[in-house]
């Protein structure tokens, strides 16, 4: 029996295992379980495939016998098989999950949505010809307060702007990585986006962290227009603890500053490490008010093993209970964290849903766009 089999079907076992029953601790078995499993549960569909056709060439070269141990490969495989059609149910159910979420929401569109096939086969975040990227714009004098511009490469003016923080718990991340199917899919449709960076622990703090984001807002406000954006309207996204972030800017800001929507994706909604209730500056959207907050939308994985969807739901259930404006909260079935990372089905789902919560707060991708 060649290795090359055994090792096919031990890893992608193990992977799918991950993606499928994600422990919750030990944390670092945690950790180990999410990034086995993370891409497995985004594209299970060619998973599935990348075994089928091991499996095929394994019967075909005459590698599987009739003995124990190709037995228990088959088997091993035909479970591997099974649990990666289940991943697959459940990430395409979350379009009617999102669709579900906007009706909750009492928003009534049915949001445009990408064929399911043509998601499967390009999941990839390639960003499109038609998107320019613009890197390490600064907003601020440390290395980190850099920022990135994508916009269509024929410079439409009047588009709105996207400012968008990464994740990463505060002690890593980059704007090279996550939310880029997010931002190519505005960019592409004449918005002005803006990925940044901002100093991370150990050398920064909360306070830090929370005025980086001051100040990238406030450059995209006072910039935008260079690259032909209305800097009136404004909406703030982030992942993980740029959804963290996102939620404390969109409930701390004055009426000038705040976004007219907060876009959070997989956030963490807790204390900063170490702060507890005597804290001097606020560091969990639970304690601020939300009677003046702007539209929200909460997406979350329903296994996210890193940070609580029951969190995530509590935090949709208190705007809700504040807020005049509209709260889609869309907790995707079987969703991890970092599920931004392909343009997957989980992802699509929450850009058709981004798109007519944006519709029905005013807010239209490409409305009255001009050629420059």
């Amino acid at each position: 029996m060649p290795n090359d089999y055994v090792v096919h079907v031990l890893v992608l076992g193990l992977a799918t295992t991950a993606a499928f029953s994600p422990p919750t601790r030990p944390r670092p078995l945690a950790r180990a379980a999410f990034l086995a499993g993370m891409v497995v549960n985004e594209v299970p569909h060619l998973v599935l495939t990348l075994l089928a056709v091991s499996t095929a060439a394994a019967v075909w070269s005459g590698d599987l016998r009739r003995d124990v141990l190709s037995g228990v490969l088959l088997a091993g495989a035909a479970a591997t098989a099974v649990m990666l059609v289940a991943l697959t149910s459940r990430a395409t159910r979350s379009s009617s999950v999102a669709d579900a979420a906007l009706r909750a929401a009492g928003i009534d569109r049915a949001p445009p949505r990408q064929s399911r096939w043509r998601t499967a086969l390009t999941p990839l975040p390639i960003r499109p010809r038609s998107v320019q990227r613009l890197r390490n714009l600064r907003y601020g004098d440390h290395r980190r307060q850099r920022l990135d511009v994508l916009r269509r490469r024929d410079r439409p003016t009047g588009g709105p702007v996207l400012v968008y923080f990464h994740g990463g718990g505060y002690f890593s991340g980059s704007k090279n990585w996550e939310g880029r199917g997010l931002l190519h899919h505005l960019a592409a449709r004449g918005w002005v986006c803006m990925s940044a960076t901002y100093r991370l622990r150990p050398g920064a703090g909360f306070e830090e962290h929370l005025a980086d984001a001051e100040a990238a807002m406030a450059w995209a406000r006072t910039h935008a227009g260079e690259y032909g954006a209305d800097a009136t309207t404004v909406v703030m996204a982030g992942s993980s603890a740029g959804a963290h972030l996102t939620s404390l800017y969109a409930l701390r800001a004055t009426p000038d500053e705040r976004p007219a929507a907060a876009v959070c994706l997989y956030g963490y909604y807790g204390r900063y490490y170490g702060r507890s209730t005597d804290e001097v500056v606020t560091s969990t959207p639970f304690a601020l008010p939300a009677s003046d907050a702007p539209a929200f939308l909460i997406a979350h994985g329903s296994l996210d093993n890193q940070t609580s969807a029951a969190t995530a739901r509590a935090l949709a259930d208190k705007l809700r209970a504040e807020s005049s404006q509209p709260v889609v909260h869309v907790e995707l079935p079987g969703g991890q964290h970092a599920f931004d990372f392909v343009t997957s089905w989980r992802l699509t789902a929450v850009i058709g849903t981004l798109d007519a919560l944006l519709a029905d707060i005013g807010v239209e991708a490409g409305r009255q766009l001009e050629a420059s």
